[in-house]
């Protein structure tokens, strides 16, 4: 009788209950809004993992995850789950913390073989995922010296091979899985990919000899052709003594003008074009005409040795000028071209109907890294004047001097 009593109780208490369900809301219960967000909260159905676990937020998956990290689990144990851990990383190609994960699981010594390879391999595909071909490879050595047939090892050594470039140690890598696993098509793949590779790279290589060797036979005989003219070269330009005065900064730019040398103005696009010995043995040189005047330049990169000055003078100032010219005095006839020798701050006139090979026979002469330099003036101009100031001139036809 007690027990029927009990029972109509338990009833009359679950039926109220119910009663009360009905009519309040479950304060956790999922609405139409928030189910989506609430089930991202389960670790069974989250989509991707948090960056950070937040206990508070995230209390389900923070248990698992000190369940995964629990030291007092035995060391195969920690480092299969660190594994499944990086694997859920890699499938989110988050490779950064797959493979901290994936470290963290070799760093337990578990023993097992099979496991500590399927860690390499994994972080080996994860670092070459990330561009790391260096680690990748290392890492699929590692394993494959745990276990010399281990596939996914064989298959990511030659695929960092070939990454690398070291295209034969990856048809070795092709080789030697193809003896474990003679019908596997990826290794099949990567070894005819790596052969061809090889292959292109040993022609490229004959290439680049065959190419090197005429190029240092070319070179050779341009020098013989320099040196046989009697050309003198300079690597570098020793600079001129500067010193300057009180004096020498109160006359302005009259001593500016003085000091002009042709280093000052040398033209960037010089540096584009050098010295060539042509089929019929003629030398072309990149040649810098200078006009301090102007603070101008001109540059012809291939001036003929047999050509003379006036040749390209005409050229460069014939019917149309250069729009620097606003007083129209720079005409062929009206010009004076000079070579300069720093050395002992002289000036040696050319004559324009020389050769190009002729000026730079003189004994005087120097080719500056690679570009003959000349200087070109408006005759008795006031300018001309003052830039000769305190230099010696010399005709190179002549060998006379005078100072100016």
């Amino acid at each position: 009788m007690a027990s029927k009593e009990v029972q109509h109780d338990s009833d009359d208490g679950m039926d109220e209950f119910m009663d009360k369900f009905k009519t309040q809301n479950y304060k956790n219960a999922f609405s139409e809004d928030n189910w989506e967000e609430e089930f991202d909260r389960i670790p069974m159905f989250m989509k991707k993992a948090p960056e950070e676990i937040d206990p508070q937020k995230y209390p389900e998956l923070a248990c698992l995850q000190a369940i995964l990290h629990d030291e007092d689990r035995p060391p195969e144990e920690q480092a299969k789950g660190l594994k499944d851990e990086g694997n859920a990383y890699f499938k989110e190609k988050n490779y950064q913390k797959a493979i901290l994960s994936y470290t963290a699981g070799l760093k337990k010594k578990c023993g097992d073989q099979e496991l500590d390879t399927v860690l390499l391999t994994n972080r080996a595909a994860a670092h070459f995922y990330l561009g790391n071909m260096r680690s990748a490879y290392n890492d699929a050595a590692a394993a494959k010296k745990i276990k010399p047939e281990h596939l996914k090892a064989l298959i990511r050594g030659a695929q960092s091979c070939i990454e690398l470039r070291n295209f034969s140690e990856a048809v070795q890598w092709c080789d030697e899985g193809l003896k474990a696993h003679p019908t596997d098509k990826k290794l099949q793949e990567l070894r005819a990919a790596a052969d061809k590779h090889k292959r292109a790279k040993e022609r490229d290589a004959r290439k680049a000899k065959i190419k090197q060797k005429k190029l240092l036979a070319e070179k050779e005989a341009l020098l013989a052709a320099i040196k046989d003219r009697g050309i003198k070269l300079l690597q570098s330009v020793k600079p001129r003594p500067s010193g300057s005065n009180s004096e020498d900064e109160d006359e302005g730019s009259s001593a500016a003008i003085s000091q002009l040398s042709l280093d000052g103005l040398g033209s960037q696009e010089a540096t584009g074009a050098q010295v060539f010995l042509d089929e019929q043995g003629s030398l072309h040189w990149p040649v810098l005409f200078l006009y301090p005047e102007h603070q101008q330049t001109d540059f012809i990169s291939a001036f003929s040795e047999k050509d003379c000055f006036l040749d390209h003078l005409a050229i460069m100032f014939g019917e149309e000028l250069p729009p620097w010219d606003t007083d129209r005095k720079y005409h062929p006839n009206n010009l004076q071209l000079y070579f300069e020798d720093e050395e002992k701050d002289t000036l040696y006139q050319v004559n324009q109907e020389t050769s190009l090979l002729h000026a730079l026979q003189h004994k005087r002469f120097f080719v500056k890294s690679g570009t003959p330099s000349f200087i070109v003036l408006v005759k008795i101009s006031s300018f001309s004047k003052q830039f000769f100031t305190g230099k010696t001139i010399r005709n190179t036809m002549e060998d006379s001097s005078l100072l100016w």
